[in-house]
Protein backbone atom coordinates (compact mmCIF):
# COMPACT_ATOMS: atom_id res chain seq x y z
CA UNK A 1 0.00 0.00 0.00
CA UNK A 2 3.01 2.02 0.82
CA UNK A 3 4.49 2.02 -2.51
CA UNK A 4 1.19 2.72 -4.12
CA UNK A 5 0.69 6.26 -2.42
CA UNK A 6 4.17 6.76 -3.16
CA UNK A 7 3.99 5.55 -6.74
CA UNK A 8 0.57 7.79 -7.06
CA UNK A 9 1.38 11.06 -5.46
CA UNK A 10 5.42 11.51 -5.88
CA UNK A 11 6.91 13.26 -8.23
CA UNK A 12 8.79 11.13 -10.85
CA UNK A 13 11.84 13.13 -9.73
CA UNK A 14 12.15 10.42 -7.01
CA UNK A 15 15.28 8.50 -6.40
CA UNK A 16 16.61 5.88 -3.53
CA UNK A 17 12.80 4.75 -3.37
CA UNK A 18 12.92 2.93 -6.55
CA UNK A 19 16.25 1.50 -5.57
CA UNK A 20 14.98 0.44 -2.16
CA UNK A 21 11.07 -0.51 -2.54
CA UNK A 22 9.83 -0.70 1.19
CA UNK A 23 8.83 1.17 3.98
CA UNK A 24 11.14 2.07 6.27
CA UNK A 25 9.84 2.69 10.26
CA UNK A 26 12.88 2.75 12.78
CA UNK A 27 16.91 2.55 12.51
CA UNK A 28 19.36 2.38 15.01
CA UNK A 29 23.48 2.23 14.30
CA UNK A 30 23.54 0.42 11.16
CA UNK A 31 20.98 -1.26 10.66
CA UNK A 32 17.05 0.36 9.04
CA UNK A 33 13.43 -1.94 9.61
CA UNK A 34 10.66 -1.38 7.36
CA UNK A 35 7.06 -1.88 8.59
CA UNK A 36 6.78 -5.84 7.99
CA UNK A 37 9.66 -6.24 10.55
CA UNK A 38 12.85 -6.79 7.89
CA UNK A 39 16.07 -5.66 8.79
CA UNK A 40 18.76 -4.54 6.85
CA UNK A 41 22.72 -3.43 7.06
CA UNK A 42 22.63 -0.32 5.75
CA UNK A 43 26.08 0.57 3.90
CA UNK A 44 25.06 3.99 2.47
CA UNK A 45 24.98 5.57 5.24
CA UNK A 46 22.13 8.07 3.82
CA UNK A 47 24.78 9.32 0.76
CA UNK A 48 27.24 10.65 3.61
CA UNK A 49 24.56 12.05 6.15
CA UNK A 50 24.94 9.32 8.90
CA UNK A 51 28.43 8.51 9.18
CA UNK A 52 28.23 8.13 12.91
CA UNK A 53 25.05 5.79 12.12
CA UNK A 54 21.23 6.03 12.65
CA UNK A 55 19.92 7.30 16.15
CA UNK A 56 23.16 7.82 17.78
CA UNK A 57 21.61 7.39 21.73
CA UNK A 58 23.72 9.65 23.18
CA UNK A 59 22.85 12.72 20.59
CA UNK A 60 18.92 11.37 20.46
CA UNK A 61 19.23 12.23 24.82
CA UNK A 62 20.74 14.99 24.39
CA UNK A 63 18.37 16.42 21.26
CA UNK A 64 15.18 15.14 23.51
CA UNK A 65 16.75 17.12 26.82
CA UNK A 66 17.21 20.25 24.59
CA UNK A 67 13.43 20.06 23.42
CA UNK A 68 11.99 19.39 26.53
CA UNK A 69 14.00 22.54 28.29
CA UNK A 70 12.22 24.96 25.62
CA UNK A 71 15.41 25.47 23.92
CA UNK A 72 15.14 27.34 20.39
CA UNK A 73 14.01 25.76 17.65
CA UNK A 74 14.39 28.50 14.54
CA UNK A 75 16.65 31.24 15.53
CA UNK A 76 17.88 32.46 11.52
CA UNK A 77 21.34 33.95 12.54
CA UNK A 78 20.29 34.89 16.03
CA UNK A 79 22.88 33.73 19.07
CA UNK A 80 21.49 30.73 20.88
CA UNK A 81 23.26 29.04 23.58
CA UNK A 82 22.91 25.77 20.86
CA UNK A 83 25.44 27.56 18.06
CA UNK A 84 27.95 29.14 20.47
CA UNK A 85 28.46 25.63 22.03
CA UNK A 86 28.67 24.21 18.68
CA UNK A 87 31.03 26.63 17.56
CA UNK A 88 33.49 26.45 21.01
CA UNK A 89 33.42 22.61 20.39
CA UNK A 90 34.40 22.88 16.90
CA UNK A 91 37.42 25.54 16.98
CA UNK A 92 38.50 23.33 20.46
CA UNK A 93 38.27 19.89 19.21
CA UNK A 94 38.52 20.57 14.94
CA UNK A 95 40.28 23.47 14.51
CA UNK A 96 42.39 23.82 17.09
CA UNK A 97 44.52 21.33 16.93
CA UNK A 98 45.01 21.12 13.28
CA UNK A 99 46.16 24.79 13.48
CA UNK A 100 43.62 25.99 11.68
CA UNK A 101 41.92 29.74 11.67
CA UNK A 102 38.37 29.81 10.17
CA UNK A 103 35.81 31.92 10.75
CA UNK A 104 32.30 30.04 10.63
CA UNK A 105 29.61 30.99 8.00
CA UNK A 106 26.33 28.87 8.20
CA UNK A 107 23.80 29.66 5.02
CA UNK A 108 20.80 27.23 4.40
CA UNK A 109 20.84 23.17 5.26
CA UNK A 110 22.00 21.74 2.72
CA UNK A 111 25.32 21.18 0.83
CA UNK A 112 24.81 23.18 -2.18
CA UNK A 113 23.84 25.71 -0.38
CA UNK A 114 27.14 26.03 1.54
CA UNK A 115 28.76 25.26 -1.82
CA UNK A 116 26.56 28.94 -3.62
CA UNK A 117 28.22 30.34 -0.60
CA UNK A 118 31.32 29.73 -1.34
CA UNK A 119 31.20 30.53 -5.15
CA UNK A 120 29.89 33.72 -3.91
CA UNK A 121 32.17 34.77 -1.75
CA UNK A 122 35.24 33.88 -3.64
CA UNK A 123 33.80 36.15 -6.46
CA UNK A 124 33.16 38.89 -3.96
CA UNK A 125 36.73 38.52 -2.54
CA UNK A 126 38.69 38.65 -5.86
CA UNK A 127 36.28 40.32 -8.23
CA UNK A 128 36.86 37.90 -10.42
CA UNK A 129 33.77 35.69 -11.70
CA UNK A 130 35.76 32.34 -13.30
CA UNK A 131 35.55 29.00 -11.11
CA UNK A 132 37.60 26.25 -12.59
CA UNK A 133 35.83 22.48 -11.26
CA UNK A 134 37.22 19.10 -12.19
CA UNK A 135 36.30 16.41 -14.12
CA UNK A 136 33.56 13.46 -12.91
CA UNK A 137 32.98 16.57 -10.30
CA UNK A 138 29.57 17.08 -8.30
CA UNK A 139 29.13 20.22 -5.72
CA UNK A 140 25.35 20.51 -5.75
CA UNK A 141 21.60 20.94 -7.70
CA UNK A 142 21.13 24.32 -7.39
CA UNK A 143 22.65 26.77 -10.82
CA UNK A 144 26.22 27.45 -9.38
CA UNK A 145 26.56 24.53 -8.13
CA UNK A 146 25.75 22.71 -11.03
CA UNK A 147 27.63 25.29 -12.88
CA UNK A 148 30.69 23.11 -11.23
CA UNK A 149 29.12 20.02 -11.61
CA UNK A 150 30.71 17.44 -14.35
CA UNK A 151 28.00 15.05 -15.47
CA UNK A 152 25.98 16.45 -18.50
CA UNK A 153 22.94 15.18 -17.36
CA UNK A 154 23.03 17.40 -14.46
CA UNK A 155 24.12 20.24 -16.31
CA UNK A 156 21.91 19.62 -18.73
CA UNK A 157 18.82 19.85 -16.24
CA UNK A 158 19.28 23.16 -15.01
CA UNK A 159 17.71 24.66 -18.34
CA UNK A 160 19.56 27.41 -18.72
CA UNK A 161 23.29 28.08 -19.86
CA UNK A 162 26.07 27.82 -17.33
CA UNK A 163 28.97 30.23 -17.88
CA UNK A 164 32.26 31.45 -15.89
CA UNK A 165 33.39 27.75 -15.61
CA UNK A 166 35.85 26.30 -16.59
CA UNK A 167 36.81 22.18 -16.33
CA UNK A 168 40.19 20.57 -15.85
CA UNK A 169 41.33 16.90 -15.12
CA UNK A 170 40.86 15.19 -12.02
CA UNK A 171 44.03 13.50 -10.84
CA UNK A 172 44.54 10.20 -13.07
CA UNK A 173 42.02 11.35 -15.46
CA UNK A 174 44.06 10.28 -18.21
CA UNK A 175 45.27 6.39 -18.43
CA UNK A 176 48.41 7.03 -19.68
CA UNK A 177 49.22 8.99 -16.68
CA UNK A 178 49.69 13.02 -18.42
CA UNK A 179 50.31 15.37 -15.95
CA UNK A 180 47.17 17.24 -15.31
CA UNK A 181 48.52 19.60 -12.91
CA UNK A 182 51.28 20.60 -16.24
CA UNK A 183 47.64 21.00 -17.84
CA UNK A 184 46.41 23.29 -15.31
CA UNK A 185 48.87 25.52 -15.12
CA UNK A 186 49.05 25.62 -18.78
CA UNK A 187 45.47 26.62 -18.79
CA UNK A 188 46.59 29.91 -16.00
CA UNK A 189 50.11 30.92 -17.60
CA UNK A 190 49.19 31.09 -21.32
CA UNK A 191 47.29 34.45 -22.52
CA UNK A 192 45.92 32.68 -25.33
CA UNK A 193 44.52 29.58 -23.42
CA UNK A 194 41.25 31.38 -23.82
CA UNK A 195 40.76 30.76 -19.99
CA UNK A 196 40.40 34.34 -17.64
CA UNK A 197 42.10 34.33 -14.98
CA UNK A 198 39.25 32.73 -12.21
CA UNK A 199 38.32 33.43 -8.70
CA UNK A 200 38.83 29.86 -7.40
CA UNK A 201 39.46 26.50 -7.83
CA UNK A 202 37.11 24.07 -6.42
CA UNK A 203 37.80 20.37 -5.47
CA UNK A 204 36.42 17.01 -3.64
CA UNK A 205 39.48 14.92 -2.50
CA UNK A 206 37.31 11.87 -2.95
CA UNK A 207 34.85 12.41 -5.48
CA UNK A 208 31.94 10.77 -4.52
CA UNK A 209 28.94 11.14 -7.17
CA UNK A 210 31.63 10.93 -10.02
CA UNK A 211 32.91 7.25 -9.39
CA UNK A 212 34.61 7.12 -5.88
CA UNK A 213 37.97 8.89 -7.47
CA UNK A 214 40.64 9.75 -5.16
CA UNK A 215 43.07 12.52 -5.75
CA UNK A 216 46.82 11.82 -4.79
CA UNK A 217 47.97 13.74 -1.61
CA UNK A 218 50.81 15.06 -3.94
CA UNK A 219 48.40 15.95 -6.61
CA UNK A 220 46.21 17.82 -3.72
CA UNK A 221 49.42 19.52 -3.16
CA UNK A 222 50.47 20.94 -6.45
CA UNK A 223 46.79 22.17 -6.52
CA UNK A 224 47.11 24.23 -3.76
CA UNK A 225 50.79 25.47 -5.01
CA UNK A 226 49.41 26.51 -8.34
CA UNK A 227 46.51 28.30 -6.40
CA UNK A 228 49.01 30.04 -4.59
CA UNK A 229 50.99 30.98 -7.53
CA UNK A 230 48.23 32.31 -9.54
CA UNK A 231 46.50 34.18 -6.78
CA UNK A 232 43.48 32.44 -7.07
CA UNK A 233 41.33 30.92 -4.15
CA UNK A 234 41.38 27.15 -3.10
CA UNK A 235 37.78 25.82 -2.16
CA UNK A 236 37.73 22.00 -0.82
CA UNK A 237 34.47 20.79 -0.80
CA UNK A 238 34.15 18.16 2.08
CA UNK A 239 30.29 17.86 1.98
CA UNK A 240 30.72 13.86 1.49
CA UNK A 241 34.06 12.90 2.07
CA UNK A 242 34.76 14.66 5.68
CA UNK A 243 33.44 14.04 9.09
CA UNK A 244 36.33 10.67 9.14
CA UNK A 245 34.34 8.88 6.18
CA UNK A 246 37.83 8.88 4.43
CA UNK A 247 39.73 8.64 7.78
CA UNK A 248 40.58 12.14 9.78
CA UNK A 249 37.81 14.79 10.25
CA UNK A 250 38.84 16.25 7.16
CA UNK A 251 39.72 13.83 4.16
CA UNK A 252 42.41 16.93 3.34
CA UNK A 253 44.10 16.59 6.46
CA UNK A 254 46.91 13.63 5.11
CA UNK A 255 47.69 15.99 2.32
CA UNK A 256 48.97 19.01 4.79
CA UNK A 257 47.16 21.79 3.00
CA UNK A 258 44.99 24.65 4.48
CA UNK A 259 42.27 25.53 1.89
CA UNK A 260 40.94 28.69 2.12
CA UNK A 261 37.55 27.80 2.06
CA UNK A 262 36.34 24.66 3.24
CA UNK A 263 32.43 23.55 2.67
CA UNK A 264 30.62 21.05 4.97
CA UNK A 265 27.19 19.40 5.36
CA UNK A 266 25.96 16.09 5.72
CA UNK A 267 27.23 14.73 8.66
CA UNK A 268 28.35 17.72 10.09
CA UNK A 269 24.89 17.76 12.56
CA UNK A 270 25.88 14.43 13.77
CA UNK A 271 22.34 12.79 13.29
CA UNK A 272 21.41 13.22 9.88
CA UNK A 273 19.05 17.01 10.64
CA UNK A 274 19.69 19.46 7.60
CA UNK A 275 23.09 21.76 8.44
CA UNK A 276 25.62 23.34 5.96
CA UNK A 277 29.02 25.09 6.90
CA UNK A 278 31.29 27.21 5.40
CA UNK A 279 34.45 27.69 6.74
CA UNK A 280 36.77 30.85 5.80
CA UNK A 281 40.19 32.44 6.00
CA UNK A 282 39.64 35.43 8.19
CA UNK A 283 40.98 37.60 6.03
CA UNK A 284 38.23 36.64 3.39
CA UNK A 285 35.41 37.28 5.06
CA UNK A 286 34.52 40.43 3.41
CA UNK A 287 30.65 39.77 3.57
CA UNK A 288 27.92 42.81 4.20
CA UNK A 289 25.78 42.14 7.13
CA UNK A 290 23.09 40.09 5.39
CA UNK A 291 24.60 39.96 1.83
CA UNK A 292 23.97 36.13 1.98
CA UNK A 293 20.71 35.39 3.75
CA UNK A 294 18.56 32.34 4.61
CA UNK A 295 15.72 31.39 6.79
CA UNK A 296 17.24 28.24 7.51
CA UNK A 297 20.44 29.28 8.37
CA UNK A 298 20.84 28.06 11.61
CA UNK A 299 19.10 24.65 12.76
CA UNK A 300 19.59 25.19 16.86
CA UNK A 301 18.44 21.04 16.87
CA UNK A 302 21.72 20.13 14.08
CA UNK A 303 24.19 22.27 16.33
CA UNK A 304 23.22 20.55 19.45
CA UNK A 305 23.44 16.75 18.25
CA UNK A 306 26.51 18.29 15.88
CA UNK A 307 28.28 19.11 19.20
CA UNK A 308 27.72 15.88 20.81
CA UNK A 309 29.45 14.16 18.18
CA UNK A 310 32.22 16.07 17.86
CA UNK A 311 32.53 15.38 22.03
CA UNK A 312 31.78 11.91 21.57
CA UNK A 313 33.89 11.17 18.63
CA UNK A 314 36.69 13.54 18.32
CA UNK A 315 38.36 14.14 21.30
CA UNK A 316 40.51 11.59 20.20
CA UNK A 317 42.01 9.87 17.12
CA UNK A 318 40.38 6.31 17.74
CA UNK A 319 37.32 6.70 15.32
CA UNK A 320 40.49 7.80 12.42
CA UNK A 321 42.52 4.72 13.28
CA UNK A 322 39.12 2.43 12.89
CA UNK A 323 38.35 3.60 9.86
CA UNK A 324 41.65 3.19 8.63
CA UNK A 325 42.29 -0.14 10.01
CA UNK A 326 38.64 -1.19 8.52
CA UNK A 327 38.94 0.48 5.21
CA UNK A 328 42.16 -1.64 4.18
CA UNK A 329 40.31 -5.06 4.60
CA UNK A 330 37.02 -4.16 2.76
CA UNK A 331 39.00 -3.04 0.13
CA UNK A 332 41.40 -6.27 0.58
CA UNK A 333 38.39 -8.17 0.54
CA UNK A 334 36.45 -6.93 -2.27
CA UNK A 335 39.30 -7.47 -4.39
CA UNK A 336 39.37 -11.14 -3.36
CA UNK A 337 35.43 -11.27 -4.36
CA UNK A 338 36.12 -9.82 -7.66
CA UNK A 339 39.27 -12.42 -8.09
CA UNK A 340 36.71 -15.26 -6.81
CA UNK A 341 34.11 -14.59 -9.54
CA UNK A 342 34.69 -15.46 -13.08
CA UNK A 343 32.87 -13.46 -15.74
CA UNK A 344 33.13 -10.50 -13.17
CA UNK A 345 35.28 -8.07 -13.72
CA UNK A 346 36.25 -4.30 -11.56
CA UNK A 347 38.64 -1.86 -9.83
CA UNK A 348 38.21 -1.35 -6.26
CA UNK A 349 38.96 2.23 -4.79
CA UNK A 350 38.27 4.84 -2.73
CA UNK A 351 40.06 5.72 1.08
CA UNK A 352 38.63 4.76 4.58
CA UNK A 353 35.02 3.64 4.19
CA UNK A 354 34.79 5.60 1.26
CA UNK A 355 35.22 2.77 -1.10
CA UNK A 356 33.82 2.29 -4.96
CA UNK A 357 33.84 -0.82 -7.00
CA UNK A 358 33.53 -0.11 -10.39
CA UNK A 359 31.92 -2.51 -12.53
CA UNK A 360 33.86 -3.56 -15.57
CA UNK A 361 30.19 -4.08 -16.82
CA UNK A 362 27.73 -1.09 -16.71
CA UNK A 363 24.83 -3.56 -16.18
CA UNK A 364 26.34 -5.74 -13.44
CA UNK A 365 26.85 -1.99 -10.77
CA UNK A 366 22.23 -2.13 -10.46
CA UNK A 367 22.17 -5.66 -10.70
CA UNK A 368 24.43 -6.40 -7.88
CA UNK A 369 23.16 -3.79 -5.72
CA UNK A 370 18.89 -5.18 -6.08
CA UNK A 371 20.48 -8.94 -5.61
CA UNK A 372 22.09 -7.19 -2.03
CA UNK A 373 19.07 -5.54 -1.45
CA UNK A 374 16.61 -8.74 -1.31
CA UNK A 375 19.10 -9.97 0.85
CA UNK A 376 18.80 -7.30 3.63
CA UNK A 377 21.55 -4.67 2.58
CA UNK A 378 21.68 -1.07 1.18
CA UNK A 379 23.90 0.50 -1.20
CA UNK A 380 23.37 2.86 -3.92
CA UNK A 381 25.68 3.41 -7.66
CA UNK A 382 27.06 5.96 -8.70
CA UNK A 383 29.82 7.32 -11.97
CA UNK A 384 28.96 6.76 -15.37
CA UNK A 385 25.97 4.31 -16.14
CA UNK A 386 25.18 3.91 -12.49
CA UNK A 387 28.43 0.91 -12.95
CA UNK A 388 30.06 1.93 -9.63
CA UNK A 389 28.96 0.01 -6.32
CA UNK A 390 29.62 2.41 -3.41
CA UNK A 391 30.81 0.85 -0.20
CA UNK A 392 29.60 3.39 2.67
CA UNK A 393 29.29 1.60 5.89
CA UNK A 394 28.39 4.67 9.02
CA UNK A 395 31.93 4.25 10.49
CA UNK A 396 30.78 3.03 14.02
CA UNK A 397 29.94 -0.55 11.96
CA UNK A 398 32.22 -3.13 13.59
CA UNK A 399 34.53 -5.69 11.29
CA UNK A 400 31.30 -8.45 12.26
CA UNK A 401 29.15 -5.45 10.54
CA UNK A 402 31.70 -5.34 7.98
CA UNK A 403 31.92 -8.88 7.43
CA UNK A 404 28.61 -9.35 6.94
CA UNK A 405 28.06 -6.98 4.43
CA UNK A 406 31.12 -8.28 2.82
CA UNK A 407 29.73 -12.11 2.37
CA UNK A 408 26.36 -10.37 1.33
CA UNK A 409 28.12 -8.78 -1.43
CA UNK A 410 29.77 -11.71 -1.96
CA UNK A 411 26.65 -13.49 -2.59
CA UNK A 412 24.94 -10.69 -4.63
CA UNK A 413 27.54 -10.97 -7.56
CA UNK A 414 27.02 -14.75 -7.80
CA UNK A 415 23.70 -14.35 -7.86
CA UNK A 416 24.02 -11.20 -10.57
CA UNK A 417 26.53 -13.31 -12.91
CA UNK A 418 23.86 -16.39 -12.39
CA UNK A 419 20.35 -14.52 -13.19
Amino acid sequence: MSMDIINRLESEVRGYVRSFPTEFKTARGNRMTDVDGHEYLDFFSGAGALNYGHNDPDMEATLLDYIKSGGINHGLDMATEAKTRFMETFEEIILKPRKLDYKFQFPGPTGTNAVEAALKLARKYTGRSGMIHFTHSFHGMTLGSTSVTSNAAIRNSAGVGLSDTTTAAFDGYYRDGRDTIADLEALLADSFSGVDKPAAVIVETVQGEGGIYAAGFDWLREVARVCREHDLLFIVDDIQAGYGRTGPFFSFEPADIQPDIVTLAKSISGMGSPMSLVLMRPEIDVWDAGEHTGTFRGNNHAFVTGATALEKFWRDDQLTRHVDEQGERIRTRLQEIIDKHDGFDGEVRGRGFFIGLDCAEPDHGNAVIKQCFERGLIMETTGPGDRVIKVMPPLISTAEDIDEGLAIIDEAIGAALAA
